[in-house]
């Protein structure tokens, strides 16, 4: 995100949050109360999605704001934590430190873009 300020941000979570409650619904859907997508062993949404994780915990450590949360998306919740420690996936999703490293270089880099425009 390249806004500054709360209330500049507020329509981008309002945004993320929509999604995010779809992304339950097509969960609930799709796993027929299994833990992940496909069923009983991850599949090709769950690795598509799961690529977002590492991300969505950058969004919640910078801005302070908690974006999986149970009250919403309690699917979603548990298919996460199943999710990163399954065995084919543990140890993959990046360090939420690093990954907020590389957003703040990638922030520096958009705004000195967005100047330029």
């Amino acid at each position: 995100m390249t806004v500054e300020g709360e209330e500049e941000r507020k329509p981008y979570f309002e945004v993320l949050e929509e999604v995010l409650e779809r992304v339950e619904g097509a969960f609930s859907e799709c796993s027929k109360g299994k833990p992940f997508f496909a069923g009983d062993r991850i599949g090709f949404l769950d690795i598509a999605f799961g690529c977002f994780l590492g991300w969505l915990s950058v969004i919640e450590h910078r801005y302070e704001r908690k974006l999986l949360v149970e009250a919403k998306a309690p699917g979603l919740v548990k298919w996460a934590e199943k999710f990163a420690a399954d065995p084919a996936v543990k140890g993959l999703i990046p360090e939420t430190d690093k990954l907020v490293e590389i957003s703040k270089s990638l922030q520096i880099k958009w705004r000195a873009a967005i100047r330029k425009n």
